[in-house]
């Protein structure tokens, strides 16, 4: 399977519709095109999240090039009368699956919690590639969401993020290590390929590092992303590392 992770930088307005829809017909070559959290949005809408939110009515468009390709992508998004943090997959001409962000920061720089609504389940989902499951950043960070991964049908893990850099220090930074630490234990335990893609560019004083990655289901990191640099890398998966780590799981 091909997946091609689209590392970006998200402005604050609605024009990032018309470079997504740009960027999947460069590389609608891939099974799976991947995009970050609220990568439709940017990051720090706050008040003006209510007039750019996205109702699915609206994006058409991706539903239409998810013919060619499947689509995976963050939006603020309309649902029910209120706004949540999501992570929609679009596949063979339709919107499939929608993962409403579980888990809210809302401590320090973020402020998610004032204005999201919460989701409140893991699920996986079938796609053309297998079963998958979606989580947003501040997903992963709980124990409570690895393990419903790891208990889940899932075949594939998708970590959409918008993480900023923090913690600078002689060897790189913190958060960088921290996020691989999390992203290398969800590989192992739920024996699945972990595809995660961070966004970068700045924000009202934040600015986003990067370094997206696909981790491989006996934890070896198969590619890594630049920092603070937008990218576009296309990856092969090897699905019989997955079979392997899940028959090794089984029997002993």
């Amino acid at each position: 399977m091909k997946i091609s992770l689209i590392q970006s930088a998200p402005k604050l307005n609605r024009i990032n519709l018309t470079e997504v829809l740009a960027i999947v017909e460069t590389h609608s070559d891939a099974d799976v095109v991947v995009f970050p959290e609220l990568a439709l949005s940017g990051y720090m809408l706050q008040d003006k999240l209510f007039e750019d939110a996205w109702r699915v009515d609206e994006l058409e468009g991706l539903a239409h090039a998810s013919q060619k390709c499947d689509i995976v992508i963050g939006a603020a998004l309309w649902d029910d009368g209120r706004v949540y943090n999501s992570a929609l997959y679009f596949s063979e001409g339709k919107l499939i699956h929608i993962h409403h962000k579980n888990h809210l920061p809302t401590y320090g720089m973020f402020e998610e919690g004032r204005y999201f609504a919460s989701g409140d389940e893991i699920r996986s989902f079938k796609t053309p590639q297998g079963n998958a499951v979606m989580v947003i950043c501040e997903d992963i960070w709980r124990a409570e969401s690895i393990a419903a991964i790891a208990a889940s049908e899932a075949e594939i893990v998708y970590v959409l993020a918008a993480s900023p850099a923090r913690d600078f220090g002689e060897n790189g930074i913190g958060i960088e290590a921290q996020w691989n630490a999390l992203l290398t234990s969800t590989a192992l335990l739920s024996h699945n390929y972990v595809v995660f893609v961070n966004r970068v560019g700045f924000e009202d004083g934040l600015g986003f590092w990067g370094g997206s990655r696909v981790i491989s289901p006996i934890g070896d990191i198969e590619q890594v992303l630049p920092l603070f640099d937008s990218a576009a890398v296309s990856v092969e998966l090897n699905n019989s590392l997955q079979k392997v780590g899940r028959y090794i799981a089984k029997n002993f």
